[in-house]
């Protein structure tokens, strides 16, 4: 009996777990993909314009890109060398971040008028590109560590790309801000397209439950019809007594 009652109540668990999923896969997850792309893309746009906001969105990138790796770096990495490589670089990294945060928000009204924070800017940039590509060859070619393809040469394009902030004399916020408003643009259609389908799915799932409700209800209308019995059926019955 107890064993009966313990597998009803695991279905009946299981039961609303799959009504509760279902109903969260058609929710409204769609609605927070369109804000987010629309900010996405008014960020983007503005970034273009304001200088600040650009010195700004760079150093966030940073430090979140630094800091997000630190565990899975650490954990996956089986030599001690390389966990100290990394760490030392994650840390330079995430002080340079924090940096042009700071200036961005302390100094934001001098950043165009005053050349040294345009220098800091560049260098800032180049250190960490550099730093990146130099420590990813590093370790390939002097510590043993595997890597793919796509990856080595991704890292030569990072160096090269710090190269040519180094020497271009030309080079501002503005092609940063530009970048930015790409990486945003392709962010907003992403997000755009991925909460249409959501979107879609929710409008199905929605006729769908509406239509069900009709059924139901003209169903619930229609008087049960009484099941005749064949008498020849009923005298085939064993009789119990």
């Amino acid at each position: 009996m107890i064993e009966i009652n313990v597998k009803l109540l695991y279905n009946a668990i299981i039961s609303i777990g799959g009504f509760y999923m279902s109903k969260a896969k058609h929710g409204y997850g769609w609605v927070l993909k369109f804000i987010l792309a629309a900010i996405l893309l008014g960020v983007g746009i503005y970034m273009v314009f304001a200088d600040e906001v650009v010195y700004a969105i760079t150093g966030v990138t940073i430090v979140i890109f630094s800091l997000f790796r630190v565990y899975p770096l650490i954990k996956s990495l089986h030599k001690e060398i390389l966990r100290t490589l990394n760490l030392i670089e994650i840390i330079f990294d995430t002080l340079i971040g924090i940096l042009m945060i700071y200036i961005a928000f302390t100094y934001k009204d001098t950043l165009s008028e005053q050349a040294i924070w345009s220098q800091v800017y560049r260098y800032s940039l180049v250190f960490f590109f550099y730093a990146r590509g130099l420590i990813y060859f590093n370790s390939v070619v002097f510590l043993g560590e595997k890597t793919e393809v796509p990856k080595f040469w991704i890292h030569i394009g990072i160096l090269s790309l710090g190269a040519i902030i180094a020497v271009y004399p030309d080079f501002n916020y503005e092609f940063v801000g530009i970048f930015f408003l790409i990486i945003s643009l392709i962010g907003a259609v992403y997000l755009g397209y991925d909460g249409y389908g959501g979107y879609k799915k929710y409008r199905t799932y929605s006729a769908e439950l509406n239509e069900g409700v009709g059924k139901s209800k003209k169903k619930e209308k229609e008087a049960p019809r009484p099941v005749l019995e064949d008498p020849k059926e009923e005298e085939k019955r064993p009789y119990v007594n």
